[in-house]
């Protein structure tokens, strides 16, 4: 089978130093030795402080929600994964959708302006498959309007928004460490905090708000990374150049290959690329469907990023159909990418998807 991603796997050898080093000191949890030292070298080689290591990007999410004290209404988009609304809804927020811009999937600011009132706390918006959203003007709405921005940046690992981190924008930005993540922990996640203070008072509030032996300063939970985590983390880490240039090359060949074939994401042009995502944009969902069933008929199983459009969730109450989102979603296939993927096995995917739509004219 050839899925839309494959884990990277480093080096047994060099994995399992870390987990004979683990074995050694007998410390498993509990802001370890790993976990700290994976914290600095994600701080060097991202180029940013205050980084956050949690255990996964949904709780990278709602500790930012608790650490901005957010209320009432948080304007998001419909189209990113679930986490992104399901998040919000489970800490009693309430998600308000604008709808996204139709060529480079993201958060549209000009329908951000009508969405705000008296009850709007933050802008939650995503990085859509790494692509940077337009940071200036969210930036200026959410400055005139007294509001908070986070940004989902799950897929944004390594990117470069004008020569510096993408993940330095926002008040906080959250990464998610998914196995099926470009750079992964397993599971796993970080939060990058802008505000010194904030930062402080998150690290109490990921472990119960325990500031000693004998003293719980803060309301807290526990959302600390463990040192297996941290482990496959820094074993991973160092394979990231060679992940991305693979990633790179695949990514080019789609382009090359299937320019005729459908739409392809406008990209930021202030930002670098990391090509975790590869995106296809189709005439009609019908087309979708039929490029789809050729493809599973080869064992070839791309996934419908991001199917449905999230105002359509089961628990949402609202009614507000968002037109743009609902329609790129019902069209839209990511392709298979990742390290490993064999020259062939894309040659097979590439003319799979060539003959499918060759059928269907």
């Amino acid at each position: 089978m050839i899925n839309v991603t494959k884990t990277y796997l480093p080096n047994k050898k060099k994995f399992l130093k870390y987990v004979d080093a683990i074995y050694d000191s007998g410390w498993l949890t509990n802001n370890g030795p790993l976990v700290n030292e994976l914290k600095h070298e994600l701080e060097m080689y991202l180029g940013v402080k205050n980084l956050l290591l949690v255990t996964n990007g949904t709780m990278a999410l709602q500790i930012a929600y608790k650490l901005l004290q957010l209320k009432g209404e948080v304007i998001t988009t419909p189209f990113s994964f679930v986490a992104t609304t399901s998040s919000l809804v489970w800490e009693n927020l309430t998600p308000t959708y604008a709808d996204i811009n139709p060529k480079t999937f993201n958060l549209n600011p000009e329908n951000i302006k009508n969405k705000i009132n008296k009850n709007t706390s933050a802008i939650l918006a995503t990085h859509v498959f790494g692509n940077a959203c337009e940071i200036e003007t969210i930036q200026s709405i959410a400055h005139d309007n007294s509001l908070k921005v986070i940004y989902d940046a799950a897929h944004a690992f390594s990117i470069e928004y004008n020569k510096k981190s993408l993940l330095l924008q926002g008040d906080i930005s959250i990464i998610s460490f998914h196995a099926t993540k470009l750079f992964h922990t397993i599971e796993g996640g970080a939060l990058i905090i802008n505000d010194d203070h904030l930062y402080q008072k998150a690290k109490l509030m990921i472990n119960f708000g325990i500031n000693g032996p004998d003293s719980v300063e803060s309301l807290g939970i526990n959302a600390k990374m463990n040192e297996f985590q941290a482990a496959m983390g820094l074993a991973v880490l160092d394979d990231i150049p060679t992940i991305i240039n693979s990633r790179k090359c695949i990514a080019e060949r789609y382009y090359k290959e299937l320019s005729h074939c459908g739409t392809f994401q406008e990209q930021n042009s202030k930002s670098t690329q990391n090509y975790s995502y590869f995106p296809l944009l189709f005439k009609t969902e019908k087309v979708l469907l039929t490029v789809q069933k050729k493809l599973a008929e080869e064992k070839i199983f791309p996934r419908r990023y991001f199917y449905p459009s999230l105002e359509n969730l089961p628990y949402l109450t609202q009614n507000i159909s968002m037109k743009i989102s609902n329609d790129i979603s019902t069209r839209i296939l990511s392709l298979p990418i990742y390290h490993g993927l064999d020259y062939n096995d894309q040659t097979k995917i590439i003319n799979t998807i060539k003959k499918a739509l060759n059928e269907n004219i």
